[in-house]
């Protein structure tokens, strides 16, 4: 029977090295490997082999994470600053020394400069970012709003022209009415120059001095969303199209206000100007 034989290749000098190194690093004695330790660790004795644990503080005492610094918040800093001037003023006005009113005074001093700094890089800002300056949609200064009311009242009139193709509007009245008296013609005028139909509606039953083709009230004017106290004059503006009522106003009303109404009840969107 054939006996296998292993061929044994040479070590050589480095192979013979690392042999022995690998030996020398893996096969130490239990009693030198217990002593390394124990000289490594002088609580090796009590802790690892006897195992004596707490009582002789061998449990690592347990490390809580240092707590994050506290960060006030800008809002309850800025509301400290307003306490603490407050404060100054209050100590000021009860103690007028000299001490304490310069203390106001200077701390007083140091809040206006930071408004103004404030105020101040508000308005750099407005001038280099156009969609954060509401003054361009409506302008504040004398020029800038004159241009604004000129176009607008351009707009208004283009709009007006063409408003009676599809709007009318509803006009109570009462007989006895001193403001109706009064407002009647304007709103005539209105309706002449621009072509609007104008339906008079009596409250009382009796006329009108401007109106004369009129109608007596018989619902209408709780129908278009008027309310039940009935008060005049009223002016409704209605949508021949979605047969939708838009009251306009109460009361004594200039060309200009009916005008301006009716342009942003038709032709503006609800929050646009503002």
């Amino acid at each position: 029977m054939p006996t296998s034989t292993t061929t044994l290749r040479p070590l050589g000098v480095t192979g013979l090295a690392m042999a022995l190194g690998l030996a020398a690093q893996g096969h130490a004695s239990p009693s030198e490997s217990s002593e390394i330790e124990i000289r490594r660790d002088p609580d090796a004795l009590y802790c690892t082999e006897r195992q004596l644990g707490t009582w002789f503080y061998c449990d690592p005492p347990e490390r809580k994470p240092a707590p994050a610094p506290s960060r006030t918040s800008p809002r309850a800093t800025l509301a400290a600053i307003g306490a603490e001037l407050e404060e100054l003023k209050a100590r000021a006005i009860l103690d007028p020394s000299p001490e304490n009113v310069t203390s106001y005074i200077r701390f007083q001093r140091a809040q206006l400069d930071r408004s103004s700094t404030f105020a101040d890089v508000w308005q750099r800002v407005l001038w280099q970012d156009p969609g954060l300056d509401y003054t361009l949609q409506r302008p504040v200064s004398t020029l800038g709003k004159r241009a604004w009311i000129d176009q607008r009242k351009a707009d208004r009139d283009h709009v007006m022209a063409e408003l009676g193709r599809r709007y009318g509007v509803f006009y109570f009245f009462s007989s006895s009415c001193g403001a109706c008296d009064i407002f009647a013609p304007i709103l005539k005028a209105v309706a002449d120059r621009y072509a609007l139909p104008v339906l008079a509606v009596s409250m009382d039953g009796g006329p009108s001095a401007i109106f004369h083709d009129y109608m007596v009230d018989s619902g209408q004017y709780e129908r278009l969303g008027l309310g039940s106290d009935r008060q005049v004059p009223a002016l409704v503006l209605f949508d021949s199209v979605t047969r939708r009522p838009m009251p306009i106003g109460y009361g004594i009303l200039s060309q200009d206000e009916i005008l301006d109404r009716v342009f942003q009840l038709t032709k503006v969107k609800s929050g646009s100007d503002f």
